[in-house]
């Protein structure tokens, strides 16, 4: 912990500036905290700084963590290039734990990631109360901050049940690591800080593009009630935002996502992580950490539409499962729109043809560098959480109505049958590669009984999976199989409590 809130937090103070309504980094300062926090444009340069590791988290963990680490996606065996064993150990339920820590790098950055957040927001709601501007711009900053902090710790408290809880500046070294607090005492930070940003955020209306609003607050509260399992609170909340009249379905599935240059925060849109292609390093590239592999410049093209495209070489991750793909209904609209199909010539699995990721797959103008938004809160995801706290409230009625709109709009007829499962199955498919499958199997305590029948199908027919002739799971394959994430080793080797 010393070496992220010492160097990270007490020395460095990232100095962001936002330009065209889009929230960009400009070069660090060697500011403390101290001298900058002077005036309202200090403060809104701090908050755009917050924002910035959600870019990383969306673009290189979160769906390791969160998709691939579920039935949703796997891995496609490239045999030439050999193994990515940090990656396959996350999506073969094989990390290797002593003593309830890892040294699996992904997990130690997702960490870090967040920690981030909670140390830029820190110093902001340090300082903020202490300067005077106008309260109204004042509100809405500490509210993002709030936000953000709250959304990194409901990372943490979901990925690892425990983490240090920190909410102030790190100012002395005895003060860098702190005891693990416990998923209770996680919970009860993360909803007083939510609360908060309720109350202090303007809605998306009268809200700058890419930043928090009321309504993904709420949404956001929401979903820590339901994890909780506080139907009435989360329903409270939900028709909150329902009723507001800031968001509404697109009328098309594959229009709810955005493009490498437009259609973003759109009106299903409740929180996206912003990016932008270019040359600023604002851009992502996780469309091309989700292609099979190897790929040569004439296949990915086709995908891409760069002018430079390039081939692609070691194992393909993030690839749909035979599982989700046969979870859709026959007539599903949204299978088409999140699901392609690739043949790979240099491929040694089958003839080749593999299915990919298609809902982001828009076309941009240079290789490995493309502008698409990534979804957090989609307004149909707040439909399909008001219909489940409304069913688990014995409200079946109502609860069918908001599940049958977004069945509607997928071209599917009303649900019939046993509603809670008709509710699992429709986040499944409707959120499919958003990185909810996992959090959904846990909260609903199903994780270990599907990922175990899962991975019972990968060894008894790995060929199915993407695994070429001859070629199987190691030996380790799925045998830790938990619902949290060991802490990360390196972290314990600063800290004396964990």
């Amino acid at each position: 912990m010393k070496k992220i809130f010492i160097i990270i937090i007490l020395l460095n103070l990232s100095a962001i500036s936002c330009q065209d309504d889009f929230l960009t980094i400009v070069p660090e300062t060697s500011l403390s905290s101290a001298t900058f926090f002077k005036t309202e444009a200090d403060f809104q340069q701090a908050v755009n700084g917050a924002y910035v590791p959600l870019r990383n988290i969306v673009n290189d963990r979160a769906w390791l963590l969160g998709e691939m680490h579920s039935d949703n996606t796997y891995y496609a065996r490239n045999i030439l290039f050999g193994a990515t064993e940090q990656q396959e150990d996350i999506a073969d339920f094989a990390i290797p734990s002593d003593g309830g820590v890892t040294t699996n790098t992904h997990v130690l950055n997702q960490y870090r990631l967040d920690y981030q957040i909670i140390a830029r927001t820190n110093q902001i709601l340090s300082a903020i109360d202490e300067v005077e501007f106008d309260a109204e711009s004042k509100n809405n900053l500490k509210g993002q901050a709030l936000f953000l902090r709250g959304y990194a710790y409901f990372e943490l408290v979901r990925y690892f049940g425990q983490a240090p809880l920190h909410l102030s500046p790190v100012t002395e070294r005895e003060e860098a690591a702190l005891p693990l607090s416990t998923e209770e005492e996680l919970y009860a930070q993360i909803i007083s800080d939510v609360e908060e940003a309720t109350r202090l955020l303007p809605p998306k209306s009268q809200q700058g593009d890419g930043r928090a609003t009321s309504g993904a607050a709420k949404t956001l509260l929401a979903n820590v009630y339901i994890v909780q399992q506080k139907w009435a609170e989360a329903e409270a909340l939900l028709k909150e935002v329902v009723n507001s009249g800031e968001y509404e379905l697109m009328p098309e599935y594959a229009d709810a996502f955005s493009t490498s240059t437009g259609n973003k925060n759109n009106q299903e849109s409740v929180f996206e992580v912003q990016f932008k292609e270019g040359p600023d390093g604002l851009n992502g590239d996780f469309l091309y950490r989700f292609m099979p592999r190897p790929i040569t410049q004439e296949e990915l093209v086709t995908i891409t539409g760069t002018s430079n495209p390039q081939p692609l070489n070691g194992e393909g991750n993030n690839i749909p499962t035979p599982d989700i793909i046969a979870a859709y209904e026959e007539g599903d609209k949204r299978k088409e729109a999140s699901i392609g199909y690739i043949q790979i010539s240099g491929s040694f699995w089958k003839d080749g043809v593999y299915p990919y990721i298609k809902k982001y797959a828009e076309p941009h103008a240079l290789h490995n560098n493309h502008g698409m938004n990534w979804p957090i809160y989609r307004y149909s995801e707040v439909l399909l959480f008001l219909a489940e706290a409304l069913h688990e409230q014995g409200k079946s009625g109502e609860a069918a109505d908001y599940l049958n709109q977004v069945r509607s709009r997928a071209g599917l007829a009303p649900a019939s049958g046993d509603l809670r499962e008709a509710i699992y199955q429709e986040r499944r498919v409707e959120l499919a590669f958003e990185n909810k499958r996992w959090f959904d199997l846990v909260r609903t305590g199903r994780a270990i009984e599907v990922i175990t029948a899962y991975g019972n199908r990968i060894k008894a027919n790995p060929q199915d999976y993407y695994y070429p002739e001859e070629a199987e799971p190691r030996s380790n394959a799925f045998s830790n199989i938990s619902l949290y994430y060991a802490l990360p080793a390196d972290e314990a080797d600063l800290s004396p409590h964990f």
